[in-house]
């Protein structure tokens, strides 16, 4: 069932203008293309089989890249509503169905939290509207089965708001009024882990840096626009020059022994000679 929706996710990117790269083994299934948009997404058939570390993961190369983490996923249990955003320790989470009207701008404006579905109205919007229709607060008090007090309240500023009162309010004034879920919208937000010596050089250098386990790489580093993906070993992990590519990216192989082809490459102590970020970036730009 995922290799299914795994298909039907690639060809409707692809047929979209997206350039996508499929990758297996890592914390993240597809990463896809379109101008600005980077999409990296876990492709599941319960969303519930994603675990934490993995969602972490993902969510912290996400930031590096300025790309949107999304889970995509049939049930979590049970089985996902149209139009629906869902959460996973943090990371949206949608059918295909919604997912498609995402990437085609008809965002959801209902959410799923512990407590249920929600909404979030626009209190401006609201009342901009109750006025220009020339509806009273009584009435809206009436067809929504809550207190003019409420809706003033409603009206005063943003608030979540159960489904079943959002249905109401949507019967009379449709889905403008509602904040709607832009989940591609990334937090910008760049986390630090730096473990070995050469992500500790990085960091000296002035670079934030991100050692990752379940990638093509094995470390991220980003300075104002510059992004490196190292690799650390002899041997090369399949997807890495590709998805190098699709996020504007250089690549550098610190290697032991074997050093490899066509590929800017040196040993930890060649890289640990580097004193400044401007030397190394040189480097890459001449190879």
């Amino acid at each position: 069932m995922k290799q299914n929706l795994l298909e039907r996710i690639g060809l409707y990117l692809l047929k979209g203008g997206f350039t996508i790269k499929s990758l297996t083994r890592t914390s993240f299934d597809i990463i896809a293309r379109k101008g600005s948009l980077i999409l990296l997404l876990k492709i599941l058939e319960d969303a519930n089989a994603i675990n934490e570390e993995h969602a972490r993961e993902m969510e912290r190369v996400a930031s590096y890249i300025n790309g949107s983490p999304l889970i995509i996923a049939e049930k979590a249990g049970d089985r996902l509503q149209d139009n629906v955003v869902y959460s996973r320790f943090g990371i949206n989470t949608l059918n295909f169905t919604t997912f498609k009207n995402c990437v085609e701008k008809r965002f959801p404006f209902v959410k799923r939290d512990h407590s249920g579905l929600k909404a979030r109205l626009i209190g401006r919007k609201l009342k901009m509207l109750r006025e220009e229709e020339g509806v009273s607060l009584g009435d809206i008090a009436r067809k929504t089965g809550v207190s003019k007090r409420m809706i003033l309240k409603y009206e005063a500023g943003e608030c979540e708001i159960t489904i079943k009162r959002a249905l109401k309010i949507y019967k009379v004034f449709g889905n403008s009024v509602f904040d709607k879920i832009n989940v591609f919208q990334s937090s910008g937000r760049l986390e630090h882990c730096t473990r070995s010596d050469i992500a500790k050089k990085y960091s000296e250098l002035g670079f934030d840096t991100l050692q990752t386990k379940k990638t093509p790489f094995d470390i991220m580093a980003k300075r104002e626009k510059e992004l490196i993906l190292t690799q650390v070993g002899d041997k090369t992990k399949p997807g890495f020059e590709g998805l190098s590519s699709l996020v504007d990216a250089d690549r550098l192989v610190i290697f032991k022994k074997k050093k490899p082809k066509d590929i800017p490459a040196m040993t930890k102590e060649e890289f640990m000679e580097f004193e400044r970020a401007s030397e190394l970036i040189k480097f890459l730009r001449e190879f």
